[in-house]
């Protein structure tokens, strides 16, 4: 999973934990995601619903990477997050 994050959002979760990458992953105990539901794509954004969890994404020259997951809608509010760059 480390290599499908961005590079920000592996920084923040790397920084934040004080660990490895995939340490972090493991602590941050994402739940998961199971089949895919609906994308959304807008220009250079994404947003992957997925059965148990949402994911957003940007374009990179390398590809799509992952900028937010284990995320969760709020009432009347954005998404809150578990790993995102920052």
């Amino acid at each position: 999973m480390c290599r499908a994050l961005a590079p920000a959002t592996r920084a923040e979760l790397e920084q934040s934990s004080e660990a490895t990458c995939t340490d972090s992953v493991l602590g941050e105990d994402l739940p998961y995601g199971g089949r895919g539901r609906t994308v959304d794509v807008h220009g250079r954004q994404a947003r992957v619903v997925l059965q148990h969890d949402t994911l957003f994404l940007s374009q990179f020259p390398d590809g799509w990477k992952i900028v937010a997951a284990g995320c969760r809608p709020q009432r009347s509010q954005p998404y809150q997050c578990r790993v995102k760059g920052s």
